[in-house]
């Protein structure tokens, strides 16, 4: 018997759980009350990761005379940026759209849904009127949305989240960015190199990463003109003639800092999209932090199930949302699913660019392991002197009882791309031989990941050899 499966939701999570569950065989009924893609595409990921690219752009003519280039004159005309950004949403969310409906067993339904019971769905039709469907499971991916923080004030025009500076189609000329999470420093940094004067709050520098990326990332801030403060929270915003003055306080002291700008970015995070489903009337168990779901997804009500960021796992990617909703779909199609969930890079875009995967230095001692410890530096690699972007590392650590890879940091270009190869290493299992035994072209960047991997075995002919202890007297 066909299986019918509904899925709320048409972000990275739900519409590739649509696919996947259509491929198959099972009859899928999609349900979304905006457009495909979701936060990913339409607000977040996506856009963030086109201005990051103008980001670049900018950063590259700032710098043009150290490549013998002489530049005047150029200036970024935010309007365009808009429309650029709009351009690569429009073709990413039309392309997508086609894909679903090329599959004649996903009925793709335009509305809002609301959970009457563990096997029907109401839905109030953005055309009007109402429909119900039936089915045998439940799949949510309704995803997050911005969360504004306590701070007395945030209610004051010009206190934006992300979704509203991703629609300004001006370049602000002064920016306060409060929060120290993935969000507010790609924010910080990419409106810093399009020419905003950032300054940023954070009361931490990004969670569960390696101590030297904290210390680290700040120093690059300030390096490129951002006014950057460290274990400190805003406190109050107020009005200050025509532009916000945000008062903060440190952690640890006394001190106060009072700083002024034209806008006042709140990136304190984001919390599951849950209203409207009828969670508390079915049984649903949920928290501020997600819908409560087992280590297959599924909630307290047996066949219904929650993917992605609106799940109480904390991990708010788009591509464990989509990894988690193929997961599910080949359970509920009688297949076992080979997706290792547990090992996922993740990925900073800022400048320079962070990304790392599998356990850190500190969580690697907290859990009793014997490792060792090896770290290339981009200084010494040949690409990256030619693109002239030296600043950076990358980091690598593996298990001296086995000499399985444990852990990746890295700081530096391509930071992003480069991570997948520490993915695929401890997704795998794979032993530093493994990856000591591959050659690597030369002259590129992979090759820095190599020379990392080669120091923890002591053969990295790059790398001055280690230092041995001095006897002591």
């Amino acid at each position: 018997m066909t299986k019918n499966i509904a899925i709320i939701g048409a972000g990275p999570g739900g519409y590739e759980a649509a696919i996947r569950g259509a491929q198959l065989g099972a009859n899928i009924y999609l349900i979304e009350n905006n457009k495909v893609g979701g936060t990913c595409l339409n607000r977040g990921c996506i856009p963030t990761k086109t201005y990051f690219r103008n980001a670049e752009i900018m950063n590259s003519l700032k710098r043009a005379d150290e490549f013998g280039i002489e530049v005047e004159g150029y200036r970024l005309s935010g309007k365009a940026l808009q429309d650029r950004k709009n351009k690569v949403v429009d073709t990413l969310v039309s392309g997508i759209e086609k894909l679903i409906s090329s599959y004649k067993n996903i009925e793709f339904i335009p509305g809002t849904a609301s959970i009457k019971d563990k096997n029907t769905i109401s839905i109030e039709l953005l055309s009007g009127g109402n429909r119900e469907v039936e089915v045998d499971n439940i799949i949510i991916a309704t995803g997050s949305k911005p969360q504004m923080t306590e701070t007395k004030g945030v209610d004051l025009e010009g206190v934006i989240t992300s979704d509203d500076l991703l629609e300004l189609e001006e370049i602000p000329e002064s920016m306060i960015v409060i929060g120290g999470g993935v969000i507010g420093l790609e924010f910080a940094s990419i409106y810093q190199e399009l020419g905003t004067k950032v300054t940023l709050l954070a009361s931490r520098i990004l969670k569960d990463i390696d101590k030297e990326i904290t210390r680290r990332l700040p120093m690059f801030f300030r390096k490129q003109g951002m006014e950057t403060y460290v274990d400190i929270r805003a406190k109050e915003i107020v009005k200050d003639g025509d532009k916000l003055k945000v008062i903060a306080k440190y952690k640890n002291k006394e001190e106060e800092v009072e700083v002024v700008g034209d806008y006042v970015l709140i990136a304190s995070g984001r919390g599951p999209v849950v209203e409207g489903l009828n969670l508390d009337n079915i049984g649903i168990s949920y928290d501020g932090k997600g819908i409560k779901v087992n280590d297959d997804f599924e909630t307290t009500v047996e066949g219904i199930y929650a993917i992605g960021d609106v799940n109480s796992k904390g991990i708010q990617l788009a591509h464990v949302a989509s990894n988690q909703g193929i997961h599910v779909v080949e359970e509920l199609m009688g297949i076992q699913p080979d997706i290792n969930l547990d090992v996922y890079p993740n990925c900073v875009f800022t400048l320079p660019e962070v990304a790392f995967v599998g356990l850190t230095e500190d969580e690697i001692k907290e859990k009793g392991i014997e490792y060792k410890a090896s770290k290339f530096l981009f200084s010494a690699n040949g690409k990256a002197l030619s693109l002239g972007e030296t600043d950076g590392f990358i980091k690598v650590f593996s298990s001296k009882e086995d000499n399985k890879i444990l852990g990746v940091t890295i700081l530096g270009p391509h930071a992003n791309d480069l991570i997948h190869e520490g993915a695929l290493a401890i997704a795998n299992k794979l032993d530093v031989e493994s990856i000591n035994r591959t050659i690597h072209a030369h002259p590129t960047l992979s090759e820095a990941f190599m020379e990392a991997v080669h120091g923890l075995d002591n053969k990295a002919i790059h790398m001055a050899p280690p230092r041995k202890p001095r006897k002591r007297k």
